[in-house]
């Protein structure tokens, strides 16, 4: 009996791995625009507007991605919830890790003119419909491989994928930034790690081929239970699931991911004047640091339950929210450091414990669909942030943000407190034991 199970944790465990390496390079991608929109893009292919201007364009076009989040999490958690999670994950990786190569050939506003913006738009919503359907079909190829005692940790094993994804973005940008000076990083340096994205996605590929899907899906198949229109079926039955979803991602997640890990680099270079290289190094040490916040969050939650890690992680978001832009301009970039470390400490410990929390609310046949939906239409506000921040900086200072992340946190609590797994999603558990 515990040679087999050994076995069986064997297996998981390369599943979870697989999809982790799967997974770096579609966060690697996401992240790095993120980064580049903030450092970049607004002088390459905004040129003709003022600094503000064209930093809010910039902006603008990320947020494009957080719009068509949505879209992929429907159109890839349907064909995922009739077809099968696998078949999913190799063509989200693929749409993901193709767009972004074609993003680093792209010529800029000053050699195809109007088309260069209207590209980069059309390549950045590619990479939003790759990256909504990518989340929720990872974290389920590992849970629902996973044994019923193990579904947290393996859940937020996945998760580890987004930590490295982003440290390895920001370090290859980083090593640009410090090799190169100002008119060669913006001329042809910042290319390079959207290349670099080419070797990462053939990587990923092999490794998803070799992955098998899993058991609780093919028990569906077997069983003929799989919804011809899984999104009707799911608007119809689980609108409450959905909402509160998309709340407890939106306050956990992408509201306090996108107030540090992009817009307080855009602060802390163009505002308080820190040395680019030196707050890039600080995003790389702390997101290397912070991968034992996730999976602690989904280890921690396979003893104690769900809900009280992920409470704690939003209590300390909202106390944060204030405090967090005073520490950030203190006068040193150790400061920024800080800062960084605040509002990431908790917000990678709810990233690991919410893959497990969010697929106990739906049950198989819909699950694809339900995480997919839920979490990447709190995208759309989570992507603009940066923009609302920077339009409100130079009138309101840094309040705005704070409070804006305050009510997102509120929010997240109120919905923990009302949310409890729907009772037909309750057999993700005997699923998996």
């Amino acid at each position: 009996m515990h040679a087999r199970e050994s076995q069986d944790e064997g297996v998981v465990r390369k599943v979870a791995i697989a999809s982790m390496l799967g997974t770096i390079l579609e966060w690697y991608d996401f992240f790095l625009y993120g980064f580049t929109a903030a450092l970049v893009f607004g002088k390459l292919f905004f040129p003709t507007y003022s600094a503000l201007a064209a930093t809010l364009a910039s902006f603008g076009t990320l947020a494009v991605g957080f719009v068509a989040r949505p879209l992929g999490g429907v159109l890839f958690g349907h064909f995922g919830d009739r077809l099968g999670r696998k078949r999913m994950l190799v063509i989200t990786i693929s749409v993901m890790g193709g767009s972004s190569f074609l993003i680093g050939v792209l010529p800029g506003f000053a050699s195809i003119g109007i088309a260069a913006p209207v590209l980069l738009t059309l390549l950045r919503f590619l990479q939003g419909i790759g990256l909504g359907g990518e989340w929720g079909g990872a974290v389920l190829l590992a849970i629902e491989h996973s044994p019923a005692r193990r579904q947290g940790f393996y859940g937020s094993l996945v998760q580890l994928g987004a930590g490295i994804g982003l440290a390895l973005a920001t370090a290859i940008l980083m090593g640009s930034s410090a090799f190169l000076d100002q008119r060669a990083l913006v001329a042809w340096g910042w290319r390079i790690p959207f290349l670099c994205s080419i070797v990462l996605l053939a990587i990923g590929l092999y490794i998803r081929l070799k992955v098998e899907e899993t058991p609780a899906f093919r028990r569906m198949q077997q069983s003929g239970n799989v919804i011809r229109m899984p999104i009707v079926a799911l608007l119809r039955d689980y609108p409450r699931e959905i909402a509160c979803t998309t709340a407890l991602y939106l306050g956990g997640i992408t509201v306090p991911f996108y107030t540090v890990w992009v817009f307080l680099i855009y602060y802390s270079t163009a505002v308080l004047h820190f040395n680019r290289t030196e707050v890039l190094l600080g995003v790389v040490l702390n997101n290397v640091l912070l991968l034992a916040a996730t999976l602690g969050g989904g280890a921690i939650s396979d003893r104690i339950g769900r809900r009280a890690p992920y409470l704690a992680a939003v209590v300390a978001l909202a106390l944060a929210a204030f405090p967090f832009f005073w520490v950030a301009g203190r006068g040193d970039v150790g400061w920024v450091w800080l800062a960084m470390f605040m509002f990431g400490a908790p917000q990678w410990l709810a990233w690991g414990v919410l893959p497990a929390l969010f697929a106990e609310y739906f049950p198989t046949n819909l699950r694809y669909t339900g995480i997919s939906l839920g979490s990447q239409l709190a995208t759309i506000i989570g992507g603009f942030v940066p923009l609302f921040a920077a339009a409100t900086l130079a009138k309101l200072g840094t309040w705005p943000v704070s409070m804006l992340v305050v009510a997102c946190e509120v929010l997240a609590i109120f919905t923990l407190i009302r949310m409890k797994p729907a009772p037909s999603a309750a057999g993700l558990s005997a699923e998996t034991a």
